[in-house]
């Protein structure tokens, strides 16, 4: 590749359907990509607050905020390189009486961020699912199990919600297990329940089922991160929005082509014994592209993720689903 080529950061973590782009087996004519890989915690925030990367894996809910408020740096594509099933991710006190999900109405609920992705699906879920009052759970924020998260983006709640952070130095974890909170939402697991903690359980205790039967009741596969350009970078490189599409669903691609070659070679090469027996359920249940980019097959769930976000006070109006990304990208 000449060495002359326009230089573009690229801030992403180093996801498997990601991999052939990061290591530049997929490559983008007339621009070289410098990949810095980044787990989401620290490339958000740099994002967010300076748009620090030419191109970065952003947060969705938080990406909505800005969109909504005429603030946002970047314009995303519809690469959707982090997807999670998240019944799993309600962790409870034992002794909190909180038997069906009716039963957090009204209580002491920690999370990392209100305005987290994870958030907003689980209240989204919720609401949608289980009839719950989400505006009316008192939400208290800090980091799972280590101090100092804060909200990436101001806020601008209604009077009534009850959204506060935490005490400086305090933990989901320990208010928790200290009984100052009734329950957690959270991507990772608190220390005391992997410890396994008796005190501390899941509010779907079979939570894969729950997931599947979700997935199956709305085809529904939770979209938490999208890619986004800087809107300086676009107006640099006409076209770029689609080519970096296009390259993010040819590494995907590779991807799906590697699982496959792992899940029937003779000599198994991940440390998952029954890795076949996963790939197949998870293609049972998902289909032949568990991971499906662009617009058309993920336009319902957009939809309800941008009304949730005007739901929940997040959004300022209710996007639309073309607002979000790049015209070039939107017949994808």
């Amino acid at each position: 590749m000449p060495h002359d080529l326009p230089i573009l950061t690229l801030a992403c973590g180093a996801y498997d359907r990601v991999a052939a782009l990061l290591d530049g087996q997929v490559t983008l004519p007339g621009v070289t990509l410098a990949p810095v890989r980044m787990p989401s915690e620290q490339s958000f925030p740099r994002a967010f607050s300076r748009a620090e990367f030419d191109v970065s894996e952003l947060s969705l809910s938080s990406y909505l905020l800005q969109v909504s408020r005429r603030e946002a740096p970047y314009v995303a594509i519809p690469a959707f390189v982090s997807r999670a099933f998240r019944h799993g991710c309600v962790y409870l006190r034992r002794d909190a009486r909180i038997t069906t999900p009716k039963d957090l109405e009204g209580r002491l609920v920690g999370i990392p961020e209100y305005q987290m992705t994870l958030g907003l699906w689980l209240r989204g879920i919720l609401a949608d699912d289980h009839g719950v009052a989400v505006n009316g759970i008192r939400y208290r924020t800090a980091g799972t199990n280590r101090a100092g998260r804060k909200e990436r983006l101001k806020l601008e709640l209604p009077a009534e919600m009850d959204v506060q952070p935490l005490p400086e130095g305090a933990t989901l974890n320990a208010a928790l297990l200290d009984g100052e909170i009734d329950a957690i939402l959270s991507p990772t697991p608190p220390d005391a329940f992997l410890a396994g903690d008796p005190r501390i359980l899941r509010l779907f205790p079979e939570g894969k089922q729950a997931e599947i039967a979700y997935h199956r009741r709305t085809g529904f596969h939770p979209i938490m991160h999208v890619i986004g350009i800087r809107r300086d970078v676009l107006a640099k490189h006409p076209g770029l929005a689609r080519q970096l599409y296009d390259a993010f669903v040819k590494a995907k691609q590779i991807a799906l082509e590697r699982m496959e070659a792992m899940a029937s070679a003779s000599a198994i090469p991940l440390t998952l014994p029954w890795l076949a027996e996963a790939w197949a359920e998870t293609r049972a249940v998902l289909g032949p592209d568990p991971w499906p980019y662009g617009i058309a097959a993920n336009r319902k769930e957009l939809e309800a993720i941008c009304r949730w976000s005007e739901e929940q006070h997040l959004s300022r109006r209710r996007l639309s689903v073309e607002e979000l990304f790049a015209p070039e990208t939107l017949d994808s």
